[in-house]
């Protein structure tokens, strides 16, 4: 299984495409002039001290106070708390933890008026960025993320992920970085860390601890609403928790960017650089990689399947409806009930994929095709679990119930993306609207295929627009005669201006329509 990561610099900011075996897993839209990334560390000011939530608005810059709760605040708030003000007042030099008396831990079930005060400073990280008309969602609880493990300032412990399992490799990552941990500073180790040299281990940690003085220092100057430390970008984030042996490449069509991410890669893995590639070619780099075709094929309401279902998607503010559809080409399974499971099974692999790409959170509700044998939801349970794996954010999924829904929660930290795939319709004036006609030449293939495998027909007379004639004749070898090749008969194709560039139609050789057969 091969992974491609393609970044394309736009002059917002840049787009980021991850593609597992030539398709589509994660896509990403980074805007330059985004701030509030999860993970950014700000300078705040109490504006707002709410009781009756329990919560406090901090103002970091954003339209919109952003809220933090007083159970985001951490045991070690009082620590933290501390050490701001004593580095905002110069009163402590150093930038490590080294010999700090750490405050006694907050009662976890206080009150935040008793330990925040109006207009008070305080360090605050960003664990949610603002979404429709809410500002960030915000935490004291405050953490550096590297490749091998997070750093956590004003804790002693040392977590291993849950994931690494082997106990010999639990209590030996446990012992080196107990061994090699700053005073005042916790950890947490990562999976990638799993059988990792203490040499690599101890590198991360430096990079971390470096990260963290710098912060320091600049807090000591710093103003209100200053970012003090930020999270690097969304292309080396997702490089810092994804790369491993199965990358392939990493394509980039600009060259700061080129340098920038192979001096990361130098950093965390000096053998994976020559893995970074700078495009050059004519065609803009997502075209190329096909990458803007399969966009406007994943981000319409209706979403195919390659067994002939599809998928119907809606959405509101706080959750997300799939309906699961069989079409009326899968019929071809001996019983309903074996058509309903591969249906079923196909939509598991698309609809994960799809919380991935375009990032859905909340509650999202899945109407699955109706089957009556326990097995099979409990097959399609197993297997949504399974394809979920892979999934860097959070998320919860609940058997199916009798009515052959399934329900998933997953986290939601940044604004879902939405791509319009809608083109305004050349025939009609802008009166209508038509699907991605990128996808038309597909669509006329697959049923060209269909009518001749399928229903056996002969003598086909394929009536298009002009310009569809043009495409489909020009050239050498042409469309039609690759498919005379492959269906060793010949297709005859005529030019209708009277038809929109969008429509079509297969007649016979008696001039009678050809109608596509369930």
């Amino acid at each position: 299984m091969s992974n491609e990561l393609v970044i394309n610099s736009t002059a917002k900011g840049g787009r980021i495409a991850l593609l597992r075996d030539k398709r589509i897993v994660e896509y990403h839209i980074e805007e330059s002039e985004n701030q509030f990334t999860v993970g950014d560390i700000y300078l705040g000011t109490v504006r707002k001290i709410s009781p009756g939530s329990n919560a406090a608005f901090v103002d970091i810059g954003h339209e919109k106070d952003a809220f933090l709760h007083y159970q985001d605040l951490g045991p070690n708030f009082s620590s933290l708390h501390k050490l701001t003000q004593d580095v905002i007042a110069k009163r402590i030099n150093g930038t490590r933890l080294n010999g700090v008396q750490l405050e006694a831990e907050i009662d976890k079930f206080g009150k935040i008026s008793q330990v925040l005060t109006k207009n008070a400073p305080i360090l605050v990280q960003v664990v949610k960025e603002p979404i429709s008309t809410k500002g960030p969602r915000l935490s004291c609880e405050l953490s550096l993320a590297g490749r091998y493990i997070v750093l956590v300032p004003f804790s002693n412990s040392v977590n291993i992920s849950k994931k690494i399992t082997n106990k010999q490799e639990r209590q030996r990552l446990a012992r080196l970085l107990n061994s090699i941990k700053p005073q005042n500073f916790g950890i947490i180790v990562r999976t990638v860390a799993e059988s990792k040299e203490v040499a690599e281990l101890d590198r991360d940690l430096q990079n971390l601890m470096e990260k963290w003085e710098n912060g320091m220092k600049l807090l000591r100057e710093a103003k209100p609403r200053e970012k003090i430390i930020g999270e690097m970008n969304r292309a080396s984030s997702m490089l810092r928790d994804m790369l491993n042996e199965s990358f392939d490449s990493i394509t980039v069509d600009d060259k700061d960017a080129y340098e920038d991410i192979r001096t990361y890669i130098h950093t965390i893995a000096p053998e994976k650089e020559k893995i970074v590639k700078l495009y050059s070619g004519k065609n803009k780099i997502f075209e190329q990689f096909g990458i803007e075709k399969q966009l406007k094929s994943i981000f319409g309401r209706s979403v195919s399947l390659p067994g002939g279902g599809y998928l119907i998607i809606e959405h509101t503010e706080a959750m997300h409806v799939i309906d699961v559809n069989s079409g009326s080409r899968s019929n071809t399974e001996a019983d309903q009930e074996a058509t309903a499971v591969n249906t079923n099974i196909e939509a598991v692999k698309e609809i994960a994929r799809q919380l991935r790409v375009r990032d859905m959170g909340g509650i999202i509700s899945i109407d699955f095709i109706d089957m009556k044998k326990a097995e099979n939801k409990r097959l399609i349970y197993e297997k949504m679990k399974e394809e979920m794996q892979s999934d860097r954010s959070k998320f919860t999924i609940l058997p199916l119930t009798k009515f052959g829904v399934m329900q998933i929660t997953r986290q939601r930290v940044r604004p879902e993306l939405h791509i319009s795939t809608g083109e305004t319709c050349p025939t009609c004036g802008g009166t209508g609207k038509v699907g991605p006609t990128i996808l038309l030449t597909d669509q006329i293939e697959s049923n060209l295929e269909y009518i001749i495998t399928r229903q056996n027909e002969k003598h086909i007379i394929l009536t298009v627009h002009p310009y569809l004639h043009a495409y489909f004749t020009n050239g050498l070898p042409s469309r039609r005669m690759k498919w005379f090749f492959r269906y060793k008969t010949w297709i005859k194709i005529v030019k209708d201006s009277s038809l929109g560039i969008t429509e079509y139609k297969f007649v016979n050789k008696f001039g009678d329509d050809i109608e596509i057969i369930p």
